[in-house]
């Protein structure tokens, strides 16, 4: 059977989800790179196969599929070897209900596709705003469910949702973090986990050697 392929860049917190579910399942793949920075999700070739001109998209088992939620309950439902997902309904629930606060109330706002449309000199303010704002909500949720992880103590989607938000949260929008200590638990559990370096964008075969996020985020405008 041939290897899963993923098109990804990077830093895509969508690709990044997806890339750490495929490392917890144990699924290889092969990396396709759509540099977003250079607007290759635009091509007519890539907006055949995502009309959202978005990553990730994941090829597999004769599928072409989109949306990073999507994906990993994919995933679950066809490899269930290496859970993301409670068994339990009701913390299956929560681990969807907070990874949809995330991945459908917190990231969006932060998009490039967004932010092209904010004043240059309002882009900080705007961003650090919704993230702040979200963040407090996320915080409280996960004062009631947490555990080692978001749900308990064992790793899901919400946790897989959660790390990539809080590097953007912390690395490129510079949000005051000190002030979700729940969040930061979790996270620093999790960031020791092999799956989640493995998925890292500093180990992506397209993220740049000499990176630096300062002028990086500089250059989105901030």
């Amino acid at each position: 059977m041939a290897k899963p392929v993923l098109y990804s860049f990077f830093h895509s917190s969508c690709a990044w989800r997806v890339r750490t579910a495929l490392v917890l399942k144990g699924i290889e793949y092969k990396t396709k790179v759509i540099n977003v920075m250079k607007s290759e999700q635009l091509g007519e070739d890539y907006s055949a196969a995502n009309p959202m001109q978005q990553v990730p998209t994941l090829e597999i088992d004769g599928h072409r599929l989109t949306q990073s939620i999507a994906i990993m309950e994919y995933l679950e439902e066809t490899r269930p070897e290496s859970p993301i997902l409670p068994k339990d309904p009701a913390k299956r629930a929560l681990a969807r209900q907070i990874s949809e606060t995330i991945a459908s109330g917190i990231q969006p706002l932060q998009n490039l596709s967004v932010l092209k449309h904010v004043d240059d000199e309002k882009k900080a303010e705007w961003v650090q705003y919704w993230i702040d704002k979200g963040l407090q909500n996320l915080e409280k949720m996960l004062t009631a469910t947490a555990g080692k992880y978001c749900v308990g103590d064992e790793i899901t989607m919400a946790d897989i949702c959660l790390v990539p938000q809080v590097f953007n949260a912390n690395v490129k929008f510079k949000v005051d973090m000190s002030q979700f200590p729940t969040i930061n638990k979790i996270h620093d559990a999790l960031v020791q986990i092999d799956a989640f370096k493995a998925s890292h964008p500093s180990s992506q075969p397209d993220c740049p050697e000499d990176l630096d996020y300062v002028t990086h985020m500089k250059d989105l405008g901030f």
